[in-house]
């Protein structure tokens, strides 16, 4: 991925805009623009960052510079002590000793109301996500309880979860209800309100509308991007 997309894949998962990430990075916006458009509009050819850039653009994200580095593919602009000549190199040759290896996420027996995530002390295991996806965002691992998201999830298995607090419709997301434990389900929008589907054809669609999400405290606290099933 080029820091461009990194960056705008960024701001898309926290609903952020160009004009805050420009403040939060200490980049302009036009150059935020350039990059995610990865064309420079003189020459046409793509945007090589700077070091400087990319240091701001983890600032921005706040994510170690090292792990955002890690993951630019095409070139980077190297310049010298005096800031003036300059090269690029290509970060795909880095020698493997500079490359990051899979990121640490704690994989959780169980996610309550009114528990934020990092407060969760009920840490069973951990697992590592690409560093690729690290700079997304913030992750936790969560173990499957139960069989309503059979066949494809099962009791014991570990997803990876993206905390944000919506998601697309057809999306696999992590929910509190009722102040319960949280829910692994098929997230369905329609006019009036949610769906949350299990594959297991046993189970019920659980039906609510805008004004029960708010009575039953409906919360959408992550979404599934990965699995991890055990054996």
């Amino acid at each position: 991925m080029t820091l461009g997309d990194i960056i705008k894949d960024y701001r898309k998962t926290n609903k952020m805009s160009m004009d805050l990430f420009a403040k939060k990075s200490g980049l302009s916006k036009a150059y935020i623009s350039l990059l995610e458009k990865n064309r420079h509009p003189k020459t046409g050819k793509p945007i090589a960052p700077s070091i400087q850039c990319i240091k701001q653009a983890a600032k921005g994200m706040n994510v170690d510079f090292n792990i955002l580095f890690g993951k630019i593919n095409g070139d980077v602009l190297l310049l010298d002590e005096k800031g003036t000549d300059s090269i690029t190199i290509d970060n795909n040759n880095l020698p493997n000793s500079t490359k990051r290896k899979g990121i640490p996420v704690n994989v959780l027996g169980r996610v309550a109301a009114g528990i934020p995530i990092e407060s969760v002390e009920e840490i069973i295991d951990t697992e590592e996500i690409i560093e690729e996806l690290a700079v997304t965002g913030d992750f936790f691992g969560l173990q499957i309880k139960g069989d309503s998201m059979e066949p494809r999830l099962v009791e014991g298995d570990v997803v990876i979860v993206r905390q944000q607090d919506d998601a697309e419709s057809g999306e696999t997301v992590i929910v509190l209800i009722n102040g319960e434990d949280a829910t692994c389900k098929r997230l369905k929008k329609y006019s009036d309100g949610i769906m949350l589907l299990s594959n297991n054809p046993k189970y019920e669609p659980m039906v609510f509308s805008k004004q029960e999400i708010i009575d039953k405290s409906v919360k959408i606290i992550g979404k599934v991007v990965e699995l991890r099933g055990k054996f």
